[in-house]
């Protein structure tokens, strides 16, 4: 059996969706920004520190451990702590393109197995007035979300004009790069 080292509803959707079974077991780590690693490098350290949080309880399962950051030119954007912050964020990345970056990490401790990768997608928001990324805020609380938005977000209104890349990843996941690092460890 599998385990999902987060609480988040996107990326529990997105295996299910997928067909895995996994449990769901959050990590009991706070996500850190060391100074001195790129963007990719911090998704991947807080990943492998939610993974192996949770792997230490359960050795004989594989444990999944996730983050993802927004950057917009080099500079990360996390989970806003306020809504004047998730305006400000929506408001620097409105009309422009941005990276979203991903740290996958899976842990097997019985078996010293290791297995982790970084997946990178551009995206491209339309520009909109500030009434209408008010009103965007609004619907998508966006308080748990790197970057303060929603790609899974259906909306006539959608923020995202378009991706390059995994679109699973903007979302929380990038289930195309998971899915051969599962098989690869033995996970179906």
């Amino acid at each position: 059996m599998m385990i999902l080292a987060s609480a988040s509803p996107r990326r529990r959707q997105l295996l299910t969706q997928y067909g895995y079974t996994f449990t769901v077991e959050p990590a009991d780590v706070e996500e850190t920004m060391p100074p001195e690693l790129t963007v990719g490098e911090i998704t991947l350290f807080n990943a492998r520190q939610k993974a192996l949080s949770v792997a230490e309880k359960h050795p004989q399962e594989i444990v999944l451990g996730v983050d993802t950051l927004v950057a917009l030119d080099g500079v990360c954007l996390g989970k806003p702590a306020d809504m004047d912050e998730a305006y400000a964020m929506l408001s620097r990345l409105n009309g422009r393109i941005h990276e979203v970056h991903s740290g996958v990490w899976a842990a097997r401790l019985s078996t010293n197995t290791n297995r982790a990768f970084v997946e990178v997608s551009r995206v491209k928001f339309r520009a909109f007035s500030e009434p209408e990324l008010r009103r965007y805020l609004a619907r998508i609380h966006p308080l748990d979300k790197a970057g303060a938005y929603a790609a899974q977000d259906e909306h006539p209104e959608g923020i995202v004009e378009s991706i390059e890349g995994s679109r699973t990843n903007v979302i929380g996941l990038p289930m195309e790069a998971l899915a051969k690092m599962l098989q690869a460890v033995g996970a179906q």
